[in-house]
């Protein structure tokens, strides 16, 4: 008998009875690979209830690639910012077809917001986060709406916050996995070596870390891997990943 069973019903809250399906999970799963997590998730955990969180990033076709082995029918949450690069969009497009998946949901900032928030387009210019926030934060939490688990592609050696982020977290009355949480960069280029998987174009122009085209530069190495996004202010997070309970208070 699990935790939530062994508690008279009603006897907790929703976010009390997230917390004790974490706990459960947690153990569960404890040193499981990337992809036996992944599709414990998709398969077990949360069949038809789980969406996989995608930027199309330079080393997103990992995780898509995983999810297009176990169900290529899994929903894929892809972010349209209004400020993506062109070759971010064709890659989408490219990776749809290469891996065959068949759910690919493209979500845009709702357009009253663009009216209101940021008539001009260049919201980016003056305020990083209320810009990310109404480009990024609200409409994905519309879009994860129906969903009771998400996965993300984060990995810890990306920022010094991730650096803490477990396999199996909450986020806003959901559990989000990060399977590639423990995953290096070399790891990762290995992945897409062994699968002959194609690459973002930008990457060998040396963007590492990619994201709108106005907050996103270059950098020299990859040990500065995302210092190209909002470079020169301390901002490292858009806020789409910041772990939330059901209430919306910080976990």
């Amino acid at each position: 008998m699990s935790n939530v069973q062994a508690l008279r019903p009603g006897a907790m809250t929703r976010d009390q009875v997230l917390r004790v399906r974490l706990a459960d999970l947690r153990e569960r799963y404890e040193g499981a690979s990337a992809q036996s997590l992944l599709e414990a998730f998709i398969t077990k955990e949360y069949p038809g209830e789980l969406a996989v969180v995608s930027s199309f990033g330079s080393e997103a076709v990992v995780l898509l690639h995983m999810a297009s082995k176990i169900d290529p029918g899994t929903p894929v949450i892809f972010l349209n910012s209004g400020k993506l690069f062109g070759e971010t969009l064709r890659y989408r497009d490219r990776l749809q077809d290469a891996l065959g998946l068949t759910d690919i949901r493209t979500i845009h900032p709702h357009p009253d917001d663009e009216k209101s928030l940021d008539p001009k387009g260049n919201l980016w210019r003056l305020n990083h986060d209320a810009c990310c926030h109404f480009r990024k934060v609200l409409p994905l939490r519309r879009a994860l709406g129906p969903f009771k688990a998400e996965v993300s592609g984060r990995k810890r050696f990306q920022t010094r916050a991730r650096a803490e982020m477990e396999a199996i977290e909450i986020n806003e009355g959901r559990i989000k996995i990060n399977p590639l949480a423990d995953w290096s960069l070399a790891d990762l280029n290995a992945y897409m070596d062994e699968h002959d998987l194609p690459r973002h174009p930008l990457v060998k122009d040396g963007y590492l870390s990619i994201g709108c085209f106005p907050c996103t530069d270059r950098v020299s190495s990859p040990q500065e891997y995302r210092s190209g996004r909002w470079a020169g202010s301390t901002k490292d997070e858009c806020g789409i990943h910041e772990p939330r309970l059901i209430d919306g208070e910080g976990i």
